[in-house]
C-alpha cells in the first residue's frame, strides 16, 4: 500500500511541469514620467538645516579622526554642533 503511494505521489511530481515564472523575480517596471511628483523647493529652515549638517559631519570626520570624540556618538555629536551653529547664526 505504501508504495502505491509513493509510486503515485512520484508520478504526479514527474507529471507536473516545472514553473519558471515562480523562480525568476518579476521585472520592476520602469517608473512613468507621468506619475512622478515634482519635487518642492526646500524651505530656508530646511536650506539651513542641511547646512548645518554637513558643517557638523565634516567637524564630527576631523575630530574622530584625531581622537577627539571622546567616546560621544554621531547622534550626540551632531546635537551639541547643531545646537552651537545655530546660537552662533543667532
Amino acid at each position: 500500500m505504501k508504495s502505491l503511494l509513493v509510486a503515485a505521489a512520484a508520478a504526479l511530481c514527474l507529471a507536473l511541469p516545472a514553473v519558471p515564472a515562480l523562480a525568476q523575480a518579476p521585472a520592476a517596471k520602469p517608473p512613468v514620467e507621468a506619475e512622478a511628483k515634482p519635487k518642492r523647493k526646500m524651505t530656508p529652515g530646511q536650506i539651513a538645516a542641511k547646512e548645518r549638517q554637513k558643517a557638523c559631519a565634516g567637524e564630527w570626520k576631523k575630530d574622530k579622526a584625531a581622537g577627539k570624540t571622546a567616546g560621544q556618538t554621531w547622534p550626540k555629536y551632531w546635537s551639541a554642533c547643531n545646537k552651537r551653529l545655530k546660537a552662533a547664526r543667532a
